[in-house]
């Protein structure tokens, strides 16, 4: 199951805090495709997972400035357990 966040025209921390809210809504393995335009996020996003025991499975550029994240949901979350 691939969930989808539209976070284009977003700025920072705004792509990041949407990734967060929807993957502690989720089961462990999930992922999450981030469209983002903000050019924060190819810090922001590797870095979260990095912080939050999340996976970053690939990062491509759809369009110039336009990037897509695929994230996949770790064992844990500050707030959400499985």
């Amino acid at each position: 199951m691939t969930v989808q966040i539209d976070a284009r025209g977003l700025l920072c921390p705004l792509p990041v805090l949407r990734l967060r809210k929807r993957l502690m809504a989720l089961p462990r393995g999930t992922r999450v495709s981030l469209l983002a335009t903000d050019p924060a996020a190819v810090i922001d996003v590797p870095h979260f997972c990095a912080e939050s025991g999340h996976r970053l499975i690939a990062r491509r550029e759809l369009a110039p400035g336009e990037t897509e994240y695929i994230v996949e949901r770790g064992p844990a979350c500050a707030i959400a357990a499985d």
